[in-house]
Parts: structure tokens; C-alpha cells; sequence
């Protein structure tokens, strides 16, 4: 479980294919707190920690994740969201993420609002997720507020330090990112559309 409050931009060091397995190793500063088998969001995906140096550590992915995915789109040298797990207890600045993406959207629009920024994106709505206006979404593995909320997408508000210490200053138009929605919406949602039915 994380918060989608970015402790940290880690940097693509190297992606070594094996078999359908992504294996990725991240510089960051979050290395040396790590240890194996413990669990890192990256650009909002939950992977497992497999090997570690002072500086650097490696984590992977199966085809299932990198089919649903942006990881799959990683280049040596790109920069990548990073949180460690929540600890029970702590303050939670964020919402309650769970580390599973839902669904990729694609970036439409960025428009510079004196000081702040505002992206919107687009997504399938075929897959069933939906955001209300003021609600919760994660983006890239960031926690956000929702606004201009629609059937198939919606647009966020970003601050200049957001903007800087995360991946988001690195979006262009076109740019796919990793949506998981409410969790609380998303079970609504399915237990709405089971009442539908019956």
C-alpha cells in the first residue's frame, strides 16, 4: 500500500529482457534504505526489490504488468516515480494507493496557468473506471485531485513542486501514463453495476 507522495526520482540504469521478465535497475538514493524482497512503486506500479547495490537496485517485471503498463516504453536514462510501502502508523499525506494500475491514459493537453500547471488526460473508458470531480486519482503513482472530471478522462492541477520533483515536468502531449483510480470508487462502481443487473 502506498500514499502517491513521490519520495524520490530514480533513473533507468539499465532493462534486461529474459524470456516475456523486464528486469530494471534504478539509481536512486532510496537504494541504500532498501532491502530485498521489499515492495517500490514505480511511475505507480508495485514491484518487488531483487538485488541491490550502495547506489542502485533491480526490480521485475512480468508480461502481465508490462502489457497493462507504461513500463514497457522505459529507455535507459529516463526518470521514474519512486515511494517505498506505507508504514502502518505513519501520517498519510497522500490516499490510499494500492500499487495496481487500472489502466494506461495518454496525455491531451498541458496548459501553463500562471505559475501552476494543468494536464489533461484521456482514457478507454471501455474498462469501466471513472473519476468524479474533487475525487482522488494516481497518475504515474502520484496521489491527485481530480477537476473537469469526464466519462473518458480529466484533467489535474500541478504545483510547482510536484511539477519539479516528480516525472511530470517531463510529459509532453502524447505522453502515456499509468492511472489507478479510487479504490473506493471502483468497488461503488462494481457494486452498482451487479444491483444494475439484478
Amino acid at each position: 500500500m502506498f500514499t502517491g507522495i513521490i519520495e524520490d526520482l530514480g533513473v533507468v540504469e539499465s532493462l534486461e529482457q529474459e524470456q516475456t521478465n523486464l528486469h530494471l535497475t534504478i539509481k536512486s538514493i532510496l537504494a541504500s534504505a532498501l532491502k530485498i524482497d521489499q515492495s517500490v512503486s514505480h511511475n505507480g506500479v508495485c514491484l518487488t526489490v531483487v538485488d541491490l547495490t550502495p547506489s542502485t537496485y533491480t526490480v521485475t517485471a512480468i508480461k502481465e504488468t508490462l502489457d497493462k503498463t507504461n513500463l514497457n516504453g522505459l529507455k535507459i536514462g529516463d526518470v521514474v516515480n519512486l515511494e517505498r510501502g506505507l508504514k502502518l502508523g505513519a501520517r498519510l499525506d497522500g490516499h490510499m494507493v494500492q500499487g495496481h494500475v487500472d489502466q494506461v491514459g495518454e496525455c491531451i493537453g498541458i496548459e501553463t496557468q500562471d505559475g501552476s500547471w494543468v494536464y489533461s488526460f484521456e482514457y478507454d473508458e471501455a474498462l469501466g473506471n471513472v473519476t468524479i470531480e474533487k475525487g482522488s486519482v494516481t497518475v504515474n503513482g502520484v496521489s491527485l485531485t481530480v477537476v473537469n472530471s469526464k466519462n473518458n478522462g480529466f484533467s489535474v492541477a500541478i504545483i510547482p513542486y510536484t511539477h519539479e520533483h516528480t516525472n511530470f515536468h517531463t510529459f509532453e502531449v502524447g505522453t502515456v501514463v499509468n492511472l489507478e483510480f479510487d479504490v473506493i470508487g471502483k468497488y461503488v462502481t462494481r457494486l452498482y453495476a451487479k444491483t444494475s443487473i439484478s
